[in-house]
Parts: C-alpha cells; structure tokens; sequence
C-alpha cells in the first residue's frame, strides 16, 4: 500500500472520530407521561427531559418554565426514590402502583421513569399527593408549551 494511500485512510478515520465526537448526548428523561381518556383531546404522550425540555406527541423539543423543571425534577424523586445520604426512601415506581379507577373516570396516566412505571386515573381512591401533582403538571404542559386543548 502506498503512502499516500495510508495517510488519506488515517486522515479520513481521525475526521470520522472527530464528527462522532462532536454529536452530543440526548438530554436524560425525567419521566413520560401515557394519558389517555374518553374526552376529546386526552390522547397525550409527554417526555419531560432533564434539561428543561418537553417533547408532546412526538413534535419537538418545547422549552418549559424553571417552576415546572423544579416541579418535574421533585415528582421524578417521588418516582424513583430519594437517597438523602442516611437511608434511601423506596419510589412510587419501584413499589409498581396501579391503581384502579374509581367508578366514575375520565384519564388514565401511564408514567414511566427510570425506577419502573405507574397507572392511576383521576379518579384512583387513595392516591398519593405526588399523582395529583403528576395530573396537574401534565396538563400545565399540555395546554402551555405543548400547545393543546386540554
């Protein structure tokens, strides 16, 4: 082989490396949000990012308020656990919740996080806080940066 050859090869693999290198990582989920319902305009599908990013129905990326990224950051710990440094506090979804409807329901959320994945309605008895909070800042999301109705 040629030189010259051996050079231009080495020349085209550092080039190669280099533009691989330059394509940066995709921001870290926080959680995403399944709802579904029988109202028009329930069907939602939220990736909440950690980089203060909301991605609705698949469309792009929606810049969302430091407020929300605060509340979507502390509802993700209520998910998946907090570690305080003295002893680690298990998640909603490492315990898997799935709570049933109550008799009258119109959403269901599916969210699903790093620690597992939880269901519940708006009507679920015996939710905890962090489902309602959930609920809210869907619906915040959905009808803010994402743009929808409902």
């Amino acid at each position: 082989m040629s030189r010259r050859v051996l050079v231009a090869g080495v020349g085209l693999t550092v080039g190669v490396a280099a533009l691989a290198g330059c394509s940066s990582p995709a921001p870290a989920d926080l959680f995403v949000v399944d709802r579904t319902g029988s109202i028009p305009g329930a069907e939602l599908r939220l990736r909440v990012t950690d980089d203060g990013g909301a991605y609705c129905n698949g469309g792009p990326r929606r810049e969302i308020s430091s407020a929300q990224l605060i509340e979507a950051r502390t509802l993700r710990r209520a998910l998946d656990g907090d570690d305080d440094g003295d002893e680690r506090t298990p998640g909603l979804a490492e315990r898997a919740l799935d709570l049933p409807p109550g008799r009258v329901s119109t959403l269901r959320y599916r969210v699903r996080s790093e620690g597992g994945v939880v269901a519940f309605s708006d009507t679920s008895p015996r939710q905890p806080q962090a489902f309602y909070r959930l609920a809210k800042l869907t619906r915040d999301l959905a009808k803010g940066p994402c743009g929808l109705p409902r």
